[in-house]
This record gives C-alpha cells, sequence and structure tokens, in this order.
C-alpha cells in the first residue's frame, strides 16, 4: 500500500524536521511561569513521507534528564492532525487530534490526560505549535481549569541547531 504525502504532511516536515536546542519555563505554583530555565535538544525525523517522530531530551525541573518522543501525522480521511506524546516522566500516554489554524502558523492538538491534582480523575490539555520562522518554534502546554479556561502549565522555544 502507498500513501501520497498531503500539503499538511508536508507542513510538517518543513517546519518540524531537523535538530534544535531548546529552552523551557515551567509553571510555578503561584500560576505564573519561573524565571529558571531548563535546557534541551531534539532531533525530528521523518518516518516515510507522512510521519515526523520527535525526540528529545532536556533538563527537568527538580533535578535530572528527561527523555520525550512525540510522533505527528496528518489523516486525511478525518481531516485532522494525530499524534501521541511519551515521556519518561510519566507513565500516561498522550493522544494527539489537532487542527492547523487558516494562517498555518499555529497546529494545536488536543488531549486527555490525568488531573495532577485528584488521582483518578482527567483533564483536557492543549499542546500548542507555533511557527515563528523556519528556525525558530514555541510550543506551550495548556490544561483545562474547572471553570473552563486554560491555564499554561510551560513553554519552550525551539531554535535550530547550527553546525560547529
Amino acid at each position: 500500500m502507498q500513501v501520497e504525502a498531503t500539503t499538511e504532511h508536508q507542513w510538517l516536515a518543513q517546519h518540524l524536521i531537523g535538530e534544535w536546542t531548546f529552552v523551557s519555563r515551567a509553571m510555578t505554583e503561584l500560576g505564573t511561569l519561573s524565571e529558571e530555565r531548563y535546557h534541551g535538544n531534539e532531533t525530528v525525523r521523518a518516518l516515510g513521507k507522512i510521519w515526523v517522530l520527535c525526540e528529545g531530551q532536556g533538563d527537568m525541573p527538580g533535578g535530572g534528564i528527561g527523555h520525550m518522543l512525540m510522533t505527528l501525522g496528518y489523516d486525511p480521511a478525518t481531516g485532522r492532525y494525530v499524534g501521541s506524546w511519551i515521556g519518561s516522566m510519566m507513565t500516561h500516554m498522550w493522544h494527539y487530534d489537532g487542527e492547523l489554524d487558516p494562517a498555518r502558523r499555529v497546529l494545536t492538538l488536543s488531549s486527555v490526560g490525568p488531573d495532577f491534582g485528584a488521582p483518578g480523575k482527567t483533564r483536557n490539555y492543549r499542546d500548542v505549535i507555533e511557527i515563528h520562522s523556519l528556525d525558530h518554534r514555541t510550543l506551550r502546554s495548556f490544561m483545562q481549569t474547572d471553570e473552563g479556561g486554560w491555564q499554561q502549565l510551560m513553554e519552550a522555544h525551539y531554535h535550530r541547531a547550527r553546525p560547529e
């Protein structure tokens, strides 16, 4: 079976494939992004012409190194971006369902995951990838509050790594 890449698959490849470094900040207990910065790197590669695999590692709040793997693709049958995320710091596998904004700059990926403040319950989450240029993108993660709004959990700025 041969699957042809669509413009949506090509968008993922154009904006994500490569070597990246990132600097991130996490949410503090007071509900603002910390001043403390965490550093890491990510390698994004293609799996065929229709999937991208984003393999990263970086400093974690509280110490240690975390390892992450994100998969992203596009399902022409549903017209939606799909994917997953796993990390060495948790046992939950996140499943993504997303859409690209009309300007083709912001990919919003929705997911359901554990409510870390209430064991056994779940919450809605969003990861938002914003393309600033071919060499700079951001990832922001949000959790839906009990009131229905969205609280930011983290922010990471990715820059293409330059050859030495």
